[in-house]
């Protein structure tokens, strides 16, 4: 894993630097018109304007919405927070977690998921639903709430390539919000940390980002669809950034629906689901890219996804939308149809709206 200061999460995303991957007939920035907001830094396509929803946030890692469209987040150091717009800092609404990836509403309860455990958090009180639960390189990511109520949430590999001792490890795994009934739904996955579910159909899908010892150009983070009793192929098989097809021992792997930049760490994302932007966004998948890993400005981006209707993931077109940023980790779509981004580096939560828009 890269050196850094910043040990917690350092050991939980893995992000390098190197050629974009154009999975398909992919659409690319390039070419095309964009158009830079000077106050912000940040670039997007032309009639896309760029606003600070917010500043002050120390490594913010995660964001939520509650029923009543207050906008919540995790913060590395350990604490909860809730964003108003415009606001110079957030309020602190509940600490004591260690290094909060995840965080999501069940009802009126919110969940945070944290190294090593699972917790909701109610009336100014937390208990843990799952504690325990193995951690090392990586540890416990996003979470999300399930069609059928389950809670759903990445657990990391405890290593860069090896054989796990623990079968929670290197999964997505659910649970029921009272902490029954823990299962393993997908194995295989090294580091499976944005998870988001397709509006259309009710799919559950991951970013993952790939191990880190195959050289600069591969393998490629990936997109993939969670399925029960699916494996995703980690450690023996990877994703060829430069095939755009499986490698490696991969006999039984369900493969990726999309192929996303070698080693740019694929973090958060979300299905665009609002209607503010044009039709042709609706349904697309944005997924946060760092990729700084070999020290130039590769990624930093906001990657634009259109997956194919057959989820084959050579047909997907993968582009950037937004570039500018410092870290960008964390991605939701706010009751307006924006797409609000936690940029972890800046403190700051970004808001990208169509222009005209409120």
């Amino acid at each position: 894993m890269r050196p850094s200061a910043l040990i917690a999460l350092a050991a939980l995303l893995v992000a390098a630097a190197s050629l974009v991957v154009r999975a398909g007939p992919a659409e690319s920035l390039r070419g095309a018109e964009t158009r830079l907001d000077r106050a912000t830094g940040i670039r997007v396509p032309a009639g896309f304007r760029v606003e600070t929803y917010a500043r002050g946030l120390q490594r913010p890692t995660a964001l939520a919405f509650s029923p009543r469209g207050r906008l919540y987040a995790t913060q590395e150091g350990g604490t909860v927070v809730v964003i108003r717009r415009g606001a110079r800092a957030p309020s602190i609404v509940a600490r004591g977690f260690r290094t909060p990836l995840g965080l999501t509403w069940h009802r009126r309860t919110l969940i945070v998921s944290a190294q090593g455990a699972l917790w909701r958090l109610a009336g100014g009180r937390r208990r843990a639903i799952v504690s325990g639960l193995p951690y090392g390189v990586h540890q416990q990511d996003n979470v999300v709430v399930g069609r059928d109520g389950r809670l759903y949430f990445g657990s990391g590999s405890t290593c860069n390539a090896c054989r796990e001792r623990s079968r929670l490890s290197a999964a997505v795994l659910s649970v029921r919000a009272d902490g029954r009934d823990l299962r393993v739904v997908s194995r295989g996955l090294r580091n499976p940390f944005g998870l988001a579910i397709r509006p259309e159909n009710g799919r559950l899908y991951a970013s993952v980002n790939s191990r880190d010892d195959l050289g600069d150009r591969e393998p490629a983070e990936m997109v993939v669809e969670i399925g029960q009793g699916r494996h995703f192929g980690w450690p023996r098989c990877w994703p060829s950034a430069r095939l755009r097809r499986l490698q490696g021992r991969c006999a039984g792997v369900t493969a990726p629906v999309a192929y996303l930049e070698p080693h740019s760490s694929a973090d958060g994302m979300a299905f665009y689901d609002g209607r503010a932007f044009p039709d042709k966004y609706r349904g697309n998948l944005f997924v946060a890219a760092w990729g700084t890993y070999y020290g130039d400005d590769h990624g930093r981006t906001l990657v634009r996804v259109v997956l194919d209707s057959r989820g084959q993931g050579d047909r997907a077109r993968v582009s950037t939308f937004a570039s500018g940023f410092d870290h960008p980790l964390a991605v939701v779509v706010d009751p307006l149809g924006a797409l609000l981004v936690a940029d972890y580096g800046r403190g700051i939560v970004y808001r990208i709206q169509a222009a005209g828009r409120a």
